[in-house]
């Protein structure tokens, strides 16, 4: 959550010590049965629910860096939000969609020793087709109207890694497409991140350097272990060892738990 919000630790705990006394101050619940007000409040139910997913698939937990328990609860408390007549729309099912298509993901995220496995090392067999086939459903569903969320878009992209056969057939173009939209929907330095990643990938590490280094951030996702890591991944590929060697270091001090420390500690490793 962390590394979605771009805040601190202390920073999100005071955000959520104020919401807290709003909820305790009101004095009351909120009416499910108040259309208007349960459309108005749906945008931040959708919201939270995606970060909850997000904290369990790219947690900074100091336990593990995937925790499956809390997918599994936003999968489930997102299955709720469907079974709502109110709730049900387009973009909650694209939530729903984006949370199945990663999650389809997860079994081989994690190697046997729990270190993380990067996407292009991953064993595709391992991956959930049933969870696949469930996000795919979920994201022709939330095709219908005229809404286009940013869950659309992250969905879109969700479902092209999930139904490519390996890293090389993947449709990058169609994938940084997606993202320049999204970009325009919802500008933020970690979608620029996940884009200048895909950048690399189809135009060769020199091109996805020049688009991280070009990422205008005010100095918080620098700090996040997984810029740095972009970074030594590019800079390995582009066959200059001890810059790449520099990022990883550099990363593997910004580890968050000892599951990334092992996952920095090998690229290094590697990289030797």
């Amino acid at each position: 959550m962390r590394l979605a919000l771009l805040s601190s630790e202390a920073a999100i705990e005071k955000r959520l010590g104020r919401a807290k006394k709003v909820l305790a101050a009101s004095g009351r619940l909120f009416d499910v049965h108040d259309d208007v007000a349960l459309q108005r409040r749906l945008p931040t139910v959708q919201r939270a629910l995606y970060l909850l997913f997000n904290e369990g698939y790219h947690g900074a937990s100091a336990e593990s860096s995937v925790r499956v328990t809390l997918c599994r609860e936003a999968l489930r408390l997102t299955g709720m939000l469907l079974e709502h007549p109110s709730c049900a729309v387009p973009s909650t099912r694209a939530v729903a969609a984006l949370m199945c298509l990663h999650a389809a993901r997860m079994p081989a995220r994690l190697d046997v020793h729990g270190d993380l496995v990067p996407l292009r090392e991953q064993d595709r067999s391992l991956w959930d087709a049933s969870l696949t086939a469930e996000g795919m459903a979920l994201l022709d569903a939330a095709a219908t109207g005229e809404t286009l969320s940013e869950y659309h878009l992250e969905s879109a992209i969700a479902a092209l890694h999930a139904t490519a056969t390996s890293l090389k057939e993947t449709r990058w173009d169609e994938i940084i497409g997606l993202y320049d939209l999204l970009m325009r929907l919802r500008p933020s330095p970690v979608v620029a991140l996940s884009r200048a990643i895909a950048v690399g990938e189809r135009d060769g590490p020199e091109a996805g350097l020049l688009a991280v280094r070009a990422i205008d951030h005010d100095g918080r996702l620098g700090r996040a272990p997984f810029y740095e890591a972009a970074l030594g991944d590019l800079e390995w590929r582009a066959g200059r060892v001890e810059a790449a060697q520099g990022h990883l270091r550099t990363a593997l001090a910004r580890a968050r738990n000892e599951s990334e420390r092992r996952f920095f500690e090998r690229r290094l490793r590697d990289c030797r």
